[in-house]
């Protein structure tokens, strides 16, 4: 396998007119049934990422050909499970692996349309789920707007980490650099590493683990923050290198869901709204997340002032260190994904917690794409968030967990918040618009 990755890679790297085609079927066989599970997609995804950011094709094309080649193999898959149904267990390789659809069925018939949104992160499951979909005769329609929303963060997902590192290899960054962002990556991963383990492990005080790994994580980013400023101008020059009018009014419209008005209406009506439902320890927990975030927040922008990148025609007054957006977004998303995983196994709670994330690194990455603060700032309004969130929840639980909310609970406060944040931050376009230009 590796000997035929690496001539891949060589005769694509020779004739890259041909990458825009590998990525999209790529990502259609990462997402086809059987397919996805022995090939390493994730792994090729990333490759193709890598040459794609080096200038071979923008951010825009990368996404947009990774997005179809994903709806394809999810409707190819889906085609499969509706034409054979329970026949497809007899298929040569299904008959062999019995295991890989039992473990889609058993999931599926358990969360239903959510395990085509939290599947689609699951490796063994994310190829699966939409056959098996299409055997348990789910309706067409509303498959295709399940996979259409599903496809689109797994496509960010997987391939903008590619991209980003090929196209930082391709600029002149400056000195320091990568020793900078090799460090911040070791201290990243090394926290992943022992917060997820511990967590697969059922381990009693993983919450406690993750609370106190980032908070040590954000000290050390604090205290060493003069010593990443080429990892912020470096990744600031990649982003506004790459920036483009067509880009600018999404950017400006996703920033306005992290406003702090915004997050504040969101959090108090999705308490409100749990009261109602008498979820009295989850809406506590929403609550003190995203107040502790707030406060601690506003003492560590007074504490570490720092001045934000000189982009904006009107530069902002306010110190950028950490971000509100990002620290908000964060806690909020998050503590919506740990309630939406209470009651489930450790890995799909984990899975609740990477999906609850990615709007929050839509808002977060749209504060850096404007220029409104360096990488590191949003990085630390994450951190401060995961601290807070994870300390808040290590006490509530402390002595017995969280009850999950149930369907009809999240069928109350889902709608409300959707409508609520598209509206607010639609009605504040037009401000972000004079408020951001550059």
């Amino acid at each position: 396998m590796s000997e035929w990755f690496a001539a891949l890679s060589h005769w694509l790297e020779a004739n890259p007119e041909w990458l825009g085609l590998s990525i999209f079927l790529a990502a259609c066989l990462e997402c086809l049934a059987v397919a996805g599970i022995l090939i390493p997609g994730t792994v090729l995804l990333f490759a193709l990422g890598v040459m794609a950011g080096s200038g071979a094709l923008g951010l825009g094309e990368t996404l947009l050909l990774a997005y179809a080649g994903g709806l394809l193999g999810d409707a190819i898959s889906y085609g499969l499970g509706r034409r054979f149904h329970q026949g497809i267990r007899g298929l040569p390789v299904l008959r062999d692996h019995p295991e890989w659809l039992a473990g889609a069925e058993h999931y599926f018939q358990r969360y239903g349309v959510v395990s085509l949104l939290v599947g689609r992160y699951i490796g063994p499951l994310r190829p699966m789920l939409p056959l098996v979909a299409g055997m348990l005769d789910m309706p067409f329609i509303r498959f295709v707007l399940v996979s259409m929303l599903a496809a689109a963060g797994w496509a960010v997902a997987y391939m903008l980490p590619g991209w980003a590192t090929g196209a930082a290899l391709r600029l002149p960054l400056p000195e320091g650099f990568w020793g900078a962002a090799g460090i911040v990556a070791a201290g990243l991963g090394l926290m992943l590493v022992l917060v997820i383990g511990s967590s697969l492990r059922e381990q009693r005080w993983a919450t406690l683990l993750a609370a106190g790994s980032s908070a040590v994580l954000l000290l050390a980013l604090l205290i060493g923050i003069p010593h990443l400023d080429a990892l912020d101008r470096g990744l600031n020059a990649l982003v506004q290198e790459h920036r483009s009018t067509s880009v600018d009014s999404l950017a400006m419209l996703i920033t306005g869901l992290g406003d702090f008005r915004t997050q504040l209406v969101a959090a108090v009506l999705v308490t409100l709204l749990l009261l109602i439902a008498k979820r009295f320890h989850a809406a506590l927990f929403l609550a003190c997340c995203t107040l502790f975030t707030s406060l601690a927040t506003t003492g560590l922008k007074l504490l570490f002032g720092r001045a934000r990148p000189e982009v904006l025609q009107q530069p902002l007054e306010t110190f950028s260190l950490p971000s509100g957006h990002s620290s908000a977004a964060f806690a909020f998303f998050l503590a919506l994904g740990v309630l939406a995983g209470r009651g489930a196994s450790a890995r799909t709670r984990l899975t609740w917690l990477l999906l609850a994330s990615l709007p929050a690194l839509c808002i977060a990455g749209s504060r850096v794409y404007l220029g409104v603060h360096w990488p590191t700032d949003i990085l630390a309004g994450a951190l401060l968030a995961g601290s807070v969130c994870a300390a808040c929840l290590a006490w509530l639980q402390r002595r017995e967990p969280m009850r999950p909310l149930g369907a009809r609970v999240w069928w109350l406060v889902l709608p409300a918040t959707l409508a609520l944040l598209g509206g607010v931050s639609a009605w504040s376009l037009p401000e972000a618009i004079q408020l951001y230009r550059y």
